[in-house]
């Protein structure tokens, strides 16, 4: 018997994206034997709709919005499905039986944690025409809004960290299931129209959350010795790629640096690094993408 799948979505006043997202889910065959919506923090009429339109969806309403991390996060705790598809609230499976093939993947492979799925979007436009999405193969990280995951294997793993908020949860739990012996793997046996909405979305904003969390992923995640040469590395690369975006967003960067400062005591308190050849090995493949 194959693994039942859910579908989650976290979104946050973009009511006429989920409006669209949805009616694309309701004429998925098979149905999700569940559907998760998460309102974090909505102040326009997300709330309404799903009571109104989707009242088969299980609704979680944050007020005040936590971010789209602890919105994951507990989607995966309310779930009661073998396996979840996560979504944003502007992405949706092209395939009609996209759940029926993503049941298969996971019933063949009892190590799989993570199935990454290709996306056609539109941040990528290349992506919109593309015929070829490479062959399945492990990988370092995936996009939360096209995955889907073992809930049992993220349970065992345990929670994204809540204080990252947003941005950088996917590299960080690839090393973790790596570091637990379990696959996260890319297979284009479905495909993902994710939609990018540009609404809501501040590019320096999102890279200085992903410069802040990925520093601190290496200090909760990385073995000793080598941590300091991991983080400086890490922390060139991303004042390099700033610079790469001109004079404006370089004389930013220390703003990331202060946030990183800040919250570095909370990471270490939340420290459980990895083993060296499994941090090793991750690297590896994030080199390899």
């Amino acid at each position: 018997m194959n693994p039942s799948v859910g579908i989650a979505i976290t979104t946050h006043n973009r009511v006429e994206e989920l409006r669209n997202t949805c009616a694309v889910i309701a004429r998925l065959f098979p149905q999700p034997d569940q559907l998760i919506i998460c309102a974090d923090g909505c102040t326009d009429e997300t709330v309404d709709f799903v009571r109104r339109h989707v009242p088969n969806a299980k609704l979680i309403i944050h007020t005040p919005g936590r971010g789209s991390i602890p919105s994951r996060n507990r989607m995966f705790h309310e779930s009661r499905t073998d396996v979840v598809l996560s979504l944003d609230d502007d992405s949706f499976p092209l395939e009609t039986d996209a759940l029926e093939r993503i049941s298969r993947v996971f019933a063949e492979n009892a190590a799989l944690a993570v199935l990454s799925l290709p996306q056609r979007s539109n941040e990528f436009p290349e992506s919109l025409e593309q015929t070829d999405f490479g062959p399945a193969r492990p990988v370092a990280s995936f996009a939360n809004c096209a995955a889907a995951f073992r809930r049992y294997a993220f349970l065992e793993i345990g929670d994204y960290p809540d204080f990252f908020r947003h941005s950088y949860e996917e590299p960080d739990y690839a090393l973790r299931c790596l570091a637990h012996g379990w696959e996260v793997r890319f297979d284009p046996v479905a495909t993902i129209r994710h939609l990018w909405t540009p609404s809501a979305r501040s590019e320096i904003r999102i890279h200085q959350l992903h410069a802040r969390n990925e520093a601190w992923s290496v200090l909760m995640r990385c073995p000793w010795r080598t941590l300091p040469f991991v983080l400086g590395f890490r922390g060139f690369r991303q004042f390099g790629y700033a610079l790469k975006r001109g004079s404006g967003w370089a004389i930013r960067e220390p703003q990331w640096w202060l946030a990183f400062l800040s919250g570095a005591p909370r990471a270490l308190a939340h420290r459980k690094s990895v083993p060296w050849k499994a941090f090793f090995a991750w690297m590896k493949l994030s080199r390899a993408r």
